[in-house]
């Protein structure tokens, strides 16, 4: 018996790309307050208002007299307890960077501070100064890379990949510890690659791509502030989703599958689209039962993934057989996969392919596959 050849076409991979703004530009605040017998303040209002901008914050405690934010831009605030609508504390000029700032108020601790006359020691207000200047240079420092952040897009939209790869390069120089400028620059080399007419080049730049995709998840793993980000699996996610592209370019097949395998991990709901990837991947590499399993792995996730079906299709129809009497021998669900996809998607780009394949092996076009026939009641 021989082997049915298959008809092999590229799938379609797809990227994710993070947003063009740095997220290190922001700072949080926490703190506990209690009373003067050192019972929790519960239902207060701490509001941080800024001394330059007017902006206020207002954070609730909780029943522990707790407080806590996110998301407070750096520097300098006004901060007062407020209870019941009244005043019952206050500090001016606190300092506020990029890491996390705790302000504790503990008004018996206050209270005998104020009655010995205590105040800010020389060391504190020599602290409070220096991170201050800290905060002012970290916003002059992510000014500057969102600048080549935006002209480096500009550069990539209009196809100039070499300048995005320059400004990209430029911008670590300022700052290297920035995942996003180095997820960036991994997708310029990647996109740049394609257009290289020397083999070498080509594959030094799916390398560049490699290793800089790799820095930006060591980065962002890395980094607490990311790790405060509500969405930070998924952005993980996406840098292993286009690592996994990049090995793929190179040929490293195994390291691609595993890749976007750690990507559906992270990000479960984008957990089809990974697997996708990884069928599409497989599929291109001639690794059938491992497509097969992969596309599987994409319906599970997403039953109503169309083009899941069609290429499971493919790569079942390429595991057919003829025998010796020219009949030919499909594995079981082949048919059934074509039809699943004419079902979801009847005038989808490969629904032509997909009526051929099932002509081929001799199966019936059912747009309908899956669905129970009404029938007509006869009349007695």
């Amino acid at each position: 018996m021989k082997k049915y050849p298959v008809f092999f076409v590229f799938a379609l991979v797809v990227g994710l790309s993070a947003s063009l703004a740095l997220a290190q530009t922001t700072g949080s605040v926490k703190g506990v307050c209690k009373d003067v017998e050192g019972k929790p303040i519960v239902g207060a209002q701490v509001q941080w208002t800024g001394t330059d901008t007017g902006r206020t914050y207002n954070i609730k405690t909780n029943n522990k007299g707790e407080y806590f934010s996110l998301g407070i831009s750096p520097g300098k605030y006004n901060v007062k307890l407020v209870q019941d609508g009244k005043e019952v504390f206050h500090y001016n000029g606190v300092t506020v960077g990029l890491d996390e700032f705790n302000l504790d108020f503990d008004l018996k601790k206050e209270q005998t501070a104020a009655a010995s006359g205590q105040g800010m020691t020389p060391e504190q207000a020599k602290a409070a100064q220096e991170q201050h200047e800290k905060a002012l240079k970290e916003q002059g420092t992510v000014k500057q890379l969102n600048e080549k952040l935006t002209d480096a897009k500009a550069a990539t939209d209009a196809g100039d990949f070499e300048k995005a790869i320059a400004l990209l390069n430029d911008a670590n120089a300022i700052d290297a510890t920035r995942d996003l400028i180095w997820f960036q620059l991994a997708n310029a080399y990647y996109s740049s690659a394609p257009k290289q007419s020397d083999p070498d080049e080509k594959k030094k730049r799916y390398d560049n791509a490699v290793t800089d995709f790799q820095k930006a998840i060591e980065l962002r793993k890395g980094s607490e502030q990311a790790q405060k980000d509500a969405d930070n699996n998924k952005k993980l996610a996406a840098y292993y989703n286009n690592l996994a592209q990049a090995y793929s370019k190179s040929n490293k097949v195994d390291d691609a599958v595993a890749t976007y395998n750690q990507a559906a991990q992270l990000d479960p709901a984008g957990a089809g689209m990974y697997y996708f990837n990884e069928g599409a991947v497989l599929t291109n590499a001639g690794k059938a039962d491992d497509a097969i399993a992969a596309f599987d792995k994409t319906l599970a996730a997403d039953p109503n993934k169309a083009l899941a079906y069609y290429w499971k299709g493919i790569n079942l129809i390429g595991k057919a057989t003829v025998g010796k009497d020219n009949k030919m021998t499909v594995p079981d669900g082949t048919a059934e996969a074509f039809q699943k996809y004419l079902e979801l998607d009847p005038n989808g780009p490969m629904a032509q392919t997909a009526k051929d394949m099932l002509s081929s092996i001799g199966a019936p076009v059912e747009t309908g596959f899956g669905k129970t026939k009404k029938t007509t009641p006869t009349k007695k």
